[in-house]
């Protein structure tokens, strides 16, 4: 039996403060394409919930134009895992499917089941916070249950101010 506890709590406190954003984004998912678009993007973090969540608040410059986002973040003592959802303003009540999971040291994988194009899918978000000035995100997805995983994209982090 798991033993509510507050540990990893703290996993995304690296987080917090002002970040640059570097998005590289592949152009079509899960059809083989090669293709990626490059873009720029601002993101905010503070806490929430008395320490037990976060708010990343989302710039993100498209190539056809800017857009908000949010990351919404929770930890459950219980469980000792984080629920992140993803809202888009292009979408603004349409709230995506969260990826659960939790930190391994720095690393931390994060997993959802999902539907693309009709198809069931498999979601991972996978954390790099060995640097904690640079972190790093990568989406990836697996129409094959988990056995092979399609990254379609990648965000580079650079802090820009102190964190909070």
């Amino acid at each position: 039996m798991h033993t509510p506890s507050s540990s990893g709590a703290d996993d995304f406190d690296f987080e917090f403060g002002s970040f640059a954003v570097h998005h590289r984004r592949l152009d079509r998912r899960l059809s083989g394409c090669e293709d990626w678009t490059t873009f720029e993007g601002r993101c905010t973090t503070r806490p929430i919930l008395g320490g037990l969540g976060n708010l990343e608040d989302n710039e993100l410059d498209l190539p056809e134009g800017r857009y908000r986002a949010v990351a919404l973040r929770s930890f459950d003592s219980g469980s000792g895992q984080w629920a992140i959802w993803w809202l888009d303003g292009r979408a603004p009540h349409a709230l995506d499917v969260p990826v659960k999971g939790r930190f391994d040291g720095p690393i931390g994988l994060f997993y959802a089941d999902d539907v693309l194009d009709g198809r069931d899918i498999k979601v991972r978000f996978t954390w790099d916070k060995r640097n904690l000035d640079e972190p790093r995100w990568e989406q990836a997805f697996s129409a094959d249950g988990g056995t092979t995983w399609e990254t379609n994209w990648v965000m580079r982090f650079t802090r820009v101010g102190e964190a909070d």
